[in-house]
């Protein structure tokens, strides 16, 4: 939303839009139809703590397939998704006070690891909040200030305004074509990612009782939705402040030039931290959720079954170190493709794989462990073939396909399996009624 989501507004116009609006309906939607059950279900499903513990005990399954394919998955994506924080630190330091952009990616994947190493579950929600605010207000406080500086006689953009004939337009090509239309779906797809985002459904796994649901839904929906707003006001008044201003390779930084233009030095080093601040409280929601996987759905079951609490704590920091070790060299790479590509790929994987288990899972009495197994590894597999050889050429989200095959893997197994046994349905039927 400060790096990656501006630039694609910027740089293609209004026809990005759609990408911000299926986050918003997406995330929405998550709160009112997973949040309520995941968190009565997780109870009942022996307290689970984990995503791939709640998809275990859902079943009362004993094999360990499920779990150790979720880590799996975890890993791949979250290595990804961590890349993007490291790579957005870099391209900041870089750009605000000169540090070399390798040296600044390292300093940041020290401090990431750890303050991670620092503080538990707990922690990450305290910094997520004070973070999440100081993001709400770089973006509230820059485009308006922007527009008012724009409304002065002198203006004078940074640089000649060059709009494309359709740069304003819903429709990205300026007509219903194949063109306007993979954007439209594409971005609502985006909103399939939050039905299967692990870190984000961990959270509504913890939170504190069913009373404050509904409280919970209208924050967490009220904040998403003005941050996303709020990020496209910056690329499209950034396009009318700044111009063709940034080329290529510095696009991204819409929101550090608006900055640094607009206001004095002390106050842009306050609204700019709020960049390290989204990368900061992504990273460390995905560390976490990735090492408490490994440690408590792989390390534990498959490898130690008698590890001491202290010996799970110190696999779960490993395993942090490991992925932000190899986040590190994903975000070095000169094959990196930027920022929003880097969260492209995690974010579809996640929505292809988990998404459509997730929600049969919490909806359907007849389905069974089996699909869910074909319904993970159907999504994501067709998620990272699609990314491979189709996405460029037609032009589709990888996760619109992923999804559709991960949900009709996920039904046609459970179907041609034998019924779930009794217990299994009576813990469903337990979970409906369970309340607080």
């Amino acid at each position: 939303v400060l790096m990656g989501l501006p630039t694609s507004i910027y740089a293609l116009g209004l026809g990005q839009v759609w990408i911000p609006v299926g986050l918003a309906i997406g995330y929405t939607i998550s709160w009112i139809v997973e949040a309520p059950r995941l968190r009565r279900f997780s109870i009942v499903a022996n307290d689970s703590i984990t995503i791939p513990q709640y998809l275990t005990n859902r079943f009362l399954s004993k094999s360990k397939a499920l779990q150790v394919i979720c880590a799996v998955v975890f890993l791949v994506a979250y290595t990804v998704y961590a890349a993007s924080s490291v790579k957005a630190c870099g391209t900041l330091f870089h750009t605000v006070i000169g540090i070399k952009e390798s040296t600044a990616m390292y300093i940041a994947t020290v401090i990431i690891v750890g303050y991670t190493f620092l503080g538990g579950f707990n922690a990450v929600c305290w910094t997520d909040f004070f973070q999440g605010m100081l993001m709400l207000l770089a973006l509230l406080t820059a485009p308006i200030v922007a527009l008012f500086a724009m409304r002065g006689a002198d203006f004078t953009p940074l640089a000649p305004v060059v709009t494309g004939e359709h740069y304003y337009s819903l429709l990205s090509t300026g007509k219903w074509d194949w063109g306007s239309i993979s954007d439209i779906v594409s971005g609502f797809g985006w909103g399939l990612g939050y039905l299967g985002m692990p870190h984000i459904l961990v959270r509504y796994m913890s939170i504190r009782s069913e009373k404050e649901m509904k409280k919970s839904c209208i924050v967490g929906s009220t904040w998403t939705a003005l941050i996303l707003i709020m990020a496209s006001a910056v690329a499209l008044v950034g396009h009318e402040y700044l111009g063709t201003y940034l080329d290529d390779g510095s696009k991204s930084l819409i929101f550090v030039y608006m900055v640094r233009s607009l206001f004095p030095a002390l106050l842009s080093g306050v609204l700019l931290s709020a960049i390290l601040a989204a990368s900061m409280s992504t990273a460390d929601s995905q560390l976490l959720a990735s090492s408490s996987a490994f440690a408590s759905d792989v390390y534990k079951p498959v490898f130690r079954k008698n590890a001491s609490n202290k010996e799970m704590l110190w696999a779960g920091r490993i395993i942090v170190a490991v992925i932000s070790v190899v986040a590190l060299v994903i975000a070095l790479s000169p094959n990196c493709k930027g920022i929003m590509a880097l969260v492209e790929c995690a974010w579809a994987a996640f929505g292809s794989a988990f998404g459509p288990t997730i929600v049969l899972a919490l909806y359907w009495k007849r389905f069974t462990y089996k699909g869910a197994v074909a319904g993970i590894v159907g999504g994501f597999v067709t998620d990272a073939l699609w990314y491979a050889f189709l996405s460029e050429s037609t032009g589709l989200y990888e996760i619109i396909p992923g999804f559709a095959v991960g949900l009709a893997a996920a039904v046609i197994v459970s179907l041609l399996d034998r019924k779930p046994s009794k217990e299994v349905e009576e813990m469903f039927e337990a979970a409906q009624e369970k309340t607080e």
